[in-house]
């Protein structure tokens, strides 16, 4: 039992990072890839679990060298402009991304369950997780969280992996597909969706306050989270894979809630009775696993942006901006529960007990609901759209910020492999996001 204790919780953040950035939309991408241009792409997993993994790596870089957020490192650093941009594009993703995942949720309860109308179940069950989840986030602690987390992926992980061998594909052609990297040549725009679809967006942000939680720094703590990212990436790619192989086993077309429950028929038809039963167990965990984290996650990025928009203005207010570039910062004697008594100002000890991190929370969980109202390919479609443009954004300003010298110690800074893989990261969802969003552009004018 210790053992199982100590695993679990040496284990504990990737599978957070894992179930958080695997959700509906990456499940059903990689199961339409496979049935539109089959094995081929099957590469495209792995390869964008890599570029995720490499901006979540430079995320933590950032905050075990600096001890600040990579939240704070824009406020502080980067143009004043762009602070308030991102807050109303942030504002703007969180209702569409709670507004997919209550989507995605209440299809997957339809699964287990209708109460009739497919759409009236949809609002119902997705009514029904959106406040299960408000619940479990604001009652319990982070280790809840994190078990919760595990059990979902480890359900996610058991009910993929028996799909993929109950199917039986051809393994010589899979082989070819992950290590002979090859571009199909009808619907390249699969292989790209592939790849700019696993592993999460702004939620990769998250990863930050939960190491956090934690309490790492320095050196051990980077080796720690590299231990977490590379445990969390591996999973996501090989979901990505399965999904890729199990739509390569059957024809599958539409979108949206279609998709999941065609999904789930045609597995029933290929693996007998039980199929369907195993898909929707494996869908519903990857979905409420991505709400769970991106409620307890998102509105830390709320309250942390309230808190250093508040601090940056007294400080300029006081005169004492050279006080960010302290030993200890601010947002650290906010997060160890100390304050400035010349500012006659009392300072949370931890965000999630913040009034605002609280208000954000029943937000993210109400206000979305309206979206039930909309199609779940419109909505999914406009969440896909906002991802797009943080990508090339947050890879930009890695780039910026994690070369500086006199931000970042030598052994902290980028080296060349790693600049290299971020100024991909740049090119593949900058080109990636104009595809997304060129057809809008010209359907408009």
């Amino acid at each position: 039992m210790p053992f199982q204790e100590n695993l679990l919780s040496k284990a504990a953040l990737g599978f957070i990072v894992a179930a958080t950035g695997v959700g509906a939309g990456d499940l059903l991408t990689a199961s339409l890839a496979g049935s539109a241009v089959g094995l081929v792409v099957l590469w495209a997993a792995w390869a964008g679990s890599l570029l995720k993994f490499i901006l979540n790596e430079g995320i933590a870089r950032w905050q075990m060298a600096t001890q600040k957020s990579i939240l704070e490192g824009w406020l502080l650093y980067l143009p004043s402009p762009f602070s308030w941009l991102f807050f109303l594009y942030f504002l703007l993703w969180s209702f569409y991304v709670g507004g997919a995942l209550i989507n995605a949720c209440g299809v997957a309860g339809f699964g287990f369950f209708s109460f009739g109308h497919p759409g009236k179940a949809r609002i119902i069950w997705g009514c029904l997780h959106s406040f299960l989840g408000l619940i479990l986030v604001w009652v319990g602690r982070f280790n809840l969280f994190q078990r919760l987390m595990a059990y979902l992926i480890a359900s996610m992980v058991i009910t993929v992996f028996l799909s993929v061998i109950l199917i039986r594909p051809d393994w010589i052609s899979v082989l070819k597909g992950l290590f002979w990297p090859a571009f199909p040549r009808a619907g390249s725009n699969w292989l790209l969706a592939v790849m700019g679809g696993v592993g999460g967006t702004v939620t990769i942000i998250c990863y930050g306050y939960w190491a956090k939680e934690r309490s790492r720094q320095g050196q051990k703590g980077l080796k720690e989270c590299r231990f977490d990212l590379s445990l969390g990436y591996a999973l996501t790619a090989f979901f990505g894979i399965a999904m890729v192989i199990i739509g390569s086993k059957i024809t599958v077309k539409g979108r949206g809630d279609v998709i999941a429950l065609q999904l789930a028929e045609k597995l029933g038809e290929v693996l007998g009775p039980g199929g369907k039963g195993l898909f929707i167990a494996g869908f519903w965990s990857a979905v409420f696993s991505s709400l769970l984290g991106v409620w307890q996650g998102v509105p830390y990025i709320f309250a942390d942006f309230l808190r250093l928009k508040r601090r940056i203005r007294l400080i300029r207010l006081n005169g004492q901006r050279e006080a960010f570039d302290c030993k200890e910062s601010l947002l650290e004697k906010e997060w160890s529960g100390q304050f400035f008594q010349e500012e006659k100002f009392p300072l949370d000890q931890n965000l999630t007990k913040s009034l605002a991190y609280r208000i954000f929370l029943i937000g993210l969980s109400i206000l979305p609901l309206a979206s039930l109202l909309f199609t779940v390919q419109k909505i999914q479609l406009i969440y896909a759209l906002l991802g797009a443009l943080f990508m090339p954004f947050l890879a930009l300003t890695l780039l910026i910020l994690n070369n500086r010298k006199d931000l970042m110690p030598r052994p902290f800074r980028n080296g060349w492999v790693t600049n290299f893989f971020l100024i991909i990261n740049l090119l593949f969802f900058s080109y990636a996001g104009w595809l997304e969003i060129k057809p809008l552009l010209f359907s408009f004018f």
